[in-house]
């Protein structure tokens, strides 16, 4: 049974437990973990504030080299960690495997920036006076995170937050525990103090309770969250109350644009590793081709093509994809499912829904009546009349639909009003920055897939997918630092800014 890790010691198991369970076999258990309630976050927020002090104050070098010591770790202990990925979240073991280097990767650009916290010394319209600014470190950071990536995304927000200086309370989703475990134990391993690094296992309302109380009693200073547009917004909403800005990473409806003089092999290998890699369960994956009219038809032919053709099944073999994360997201995307209209055509598999002996899939990989596996679905025809277009569907599914202009185009990108990624495929040098300068999306790819973070590019949305805070890079280190101005005034006498400024008067009536 695991229990919540608090001040480096783990708590009592509790009354109530969630049973994580391997999704594409899910007869077997891979994590029973007892699940804390409010008290128990608020708690861990008590324990990261006693502990925040001394880590402030072990310099930020030596901070750098806790990080460099996670990431050796991390490298170490890398195909065991993408093993437990792989079981139980259902990623394939190859993706598994990157998203492990995406630790490793955070780590080693950060283990830099311990000697490169830089504040700047300004000169002073004053004499004898010097001015300077300071990087300090938020405070208690709170970070909830989704399972979907349950070790990669956790990493950009816990790794530069430690070598900033702050105490992190780390909220992971439940349905990946046995993830957040072997996290937990590869970053304590690597020496942080008790009580820098707390995780708590909890559920969505006890976790919202325990927020909600731990920022009315000032034990949190920030918030990070990665999940949905829905909870992202009441989160915003509570810390707006305490006057706080939070991380919000949200979910995305995440356009790619074909144009008419686009290499069109290139863009249906794409739309096929972004529509559908990890089952249509990332934040960035595809949502709509939107697709030129003189292209549409070829595109959709060989997308269907590409799409039956890859191998869907078990992930510890060389799939595509593997099996929605639980039971609870194969419910939403049943009802993605039921957004598909007479109007719509649709393409890509032998079946729409669950794959079964009595709904087979051709080619699977392994045995799909052991765990939560789907049919790929290429809607096409789709619009902004539907919900289809409009909403995040988190599953294997992809929208097409054609367009005439670059304008309607951008128009139709734009529509859903989510702005995390969004591609073109083009090889007109215009057309690309025209797409640029008009797509609400953060994070733009040019001839590449809507997915594709690395370690130090800025990664966050606009809209619904987030409220302009960006990870990753020396930008996330603003999320966890505060700028502190000093002047230090040396002539011995009070001098006043503005007023007893030296003036040289030039003579401005002065013509040739």
């Amino acid at each position: 049974m695991l229990t919540s890790v608090i001040g480096g010691a783990r708590i009592p198991a509790g009354p109530r437990s969630y049973r994580s369970t391997d999704p594409s076999r899910t007869a077997d258990l891979v994590a029973e973990v007892s699940l804390a309630d409010a008290a128990g976050l608020v708690r861990a927020c008590r324990a990261a504030r006693a502990a925040q002090d001394a880590w402030r104050d072990v310099p930020a070098p030596v901070r750098g080299q806790v990080v460099a010591s996670i990431g050796r770790l991390v490298e170490a202990n890398k195909p065991a960690l993408a093993r437990v990925v792989a079981r139980e979240v259902g990623k394939p073991y190859a993706e598994a495997l990157g998203e492990v280097q995406e630790i490793a990767d955070t780590c080693a650009f950060f283990l830099g920036e311990g000697r490169r916290l830089y504040g700047q010394t300004v000169p002073s319209e004053m004499p004898d006076k010097q001015l300077f600014t300071f990087r300090d470190p938020v405070g208690v950071v709170a970070v909830i995170t989704a399972g979907n990536f349950p070790v990669a995304v956790p990493s950009w927000y816990i790794v530069p937050a430690l070598l900033c200086g702050n105490a992190v309370v780390w909220k992971p989703a439940e349905y990946a525990a046995a993830c957040a475990e072997a996290f937990y134990q590869l970053f304590a391993h690597a020496g942080l103090p008790d009580g820098v690094l707390n995780v708590v296992y909890a559920d969505g309302p006890e976790t919202y309770a325990g927020l909600e109380r731990a920022l009315g009693e000032g034990l949190v200073d920030k918030v990070g969250f990665t999940g949905s547009t829905d909870v992202g917004s009441r989160i915003g909403e509570l810390c707006g109350r305490h006057l706080q800005t939070p991380c919000l990473e949200l979910g995305g409806k995440n356009p790619m644009v074909v144009t008419e003089d686009a290499d069109l092999p290139l863009a249906v290998e794409g739309a096929l590793f972004s529509g559908f890699g990890t089952a249509g369960q990332r934040c960035t994956s595809l949502g709509t081709a939107i697709v030129h009219e003189s292209l549409h038809g070829a595109f959709v032919r060989l997308l269907d093509e590409a799409v039956r053709a890859a191998p869907v099944g078990d992930p510890f073999e060389d799939v595509l994809y593997g099996p929605l994360i639980s039971e609870r997201f194969t419910a939403g995307f049943e009802k993605t499912l039921g957004w598909i209209g007479g109007g719509h055509a649709v393409h890509g598999s032998s079946g729409t829904g669950r794959i079964s002996a009595a709904n087979p899939r051709a080619g699977f990989v392994g045995d799909p009546e052991a765990g939560l596996f789907y049919h790929p679905v290429i809607v096409d025809g789709v619009g902004p009349a539907d919900e289809l277009f409009m909403n995040e569907t988190f599953g294997p599914v992809v929208g097409v639909v054609p367009y005439r202009t670059l304008d309607e185009a951008i128009a139709l990108a734009n529509a859903p009003g989510y702005g995390l990624s969004a591609s073109i495929y083009t090889t007109d040098p215009a057309k690309v920055f025209r797409f640029r300068r008009r797509i609400s999306a953060g994070m733009v790819s040019v001839n590449n897939s809507t997915s594709g973070a690395e370690a130090h590019l800025p990664f966050g949305g606009n809209g619904r997918s987030g409220n302009g805070s960006r990870q990753s890079g020396v930008w996330v280190l603003d999320q966890f630092t505060r700028w502190q101005s000093m002047n230090w005034d040396h002539s011995g006498r009070l001098q006043k800014a503005q007023m007893d400024v030296l003036e040289i008067a030039p003579d401005l009536g002065f013509r040739l």
